[in-house]
């Protein structure tokens, strides 16, 4: 168990035993072939010197018997293994989308090296991390609705003028009919000049 954990920790430090945190992650080395590197890095650990050596004290007395075939043993033992590690990472990266993910990363560091201004960073304080992310969303939402309260108000007033507009021509409507009803009814009521025809005088 010492052994492997000695090889995962230099599968870990990558070529030359340097960690992938000394290599620099800008626009020139993608993450998604750091990635790469350091899965071929790994592979390579799997057959280091002494690996050879490990495998054979595991089956030592058949290794005794017979060393050419442990030695085909073990080389077709480790073509396979390192072909389905890559196989499965190969899975792992589709499954995750890794390759687009890292790109974006990529992406999105670069932009934040051109902007020039520190990224946000959690101040350790919840209450105030909240505040400071939430605030603005809720100030965005608090313009958003007075602007529709405002908007609303005005089609309000619209709606109140053309009300009172209306009010307004029924009563001038209704001035006109009552005008026009006096008219009538003082035409209607003058009394009428019937001419009378005198009888002529009877001369007896």
């Amino acid at each position: 168990m010492a052994e492997v954990s000695r090889d995962s920790e230099a599968a870990e430090r990558g070529p030359e035993g340097s960690s992938p945190e000394a290599v620099p992650g800008d626009a020139t080395i993608p993450r998604v072939k750091l990635l790469d590197a350091i899965v071929d890095t790994f592979l390579q650990k799997l057959v280091a010197d002494r690996s050879y050596e490990r495998f054979t004290t595991c089956y030592k007395h058949f290794h005794q018997l017979n060393p050419e075939v442990t030695q085909r043993i073990y080389d077709k033992f480790v073509a396979q293994l390192q072909t389905s590690i890559r196989e499965e990472i190969s899975e792992i990266k589709e499954e995750g989308n890794l390759e687009a993910v890292l790109n974006s990363l990529d992406k999105i560091i670069e932009e934040g090296r051109e902007r020039g201004e520190p990224a946000w960073r959690p101040s350790g304080i919840p209450e105030k991390d909240l505040c400071s992310v939430m605030a603005p969303y809720f100030l965005k939402q608090q313009d958003t609705l007075c602007h529709q309260v405002r908007k609303q108000e005005a089609k309000n007033q619209e709606l109140a003028d053309a009300v009172l507009a209306g009010r307004r021509q029924v009563e001038e409507l209704q001035q006109q009919v009552r005008a026009l009803q006096q008219t009538w009814q003082q035409s209607h009521s003058a009394p009428l000049l019937v001419p009378v025809r005198l009888a002529p005088p009877c001369l007896c």
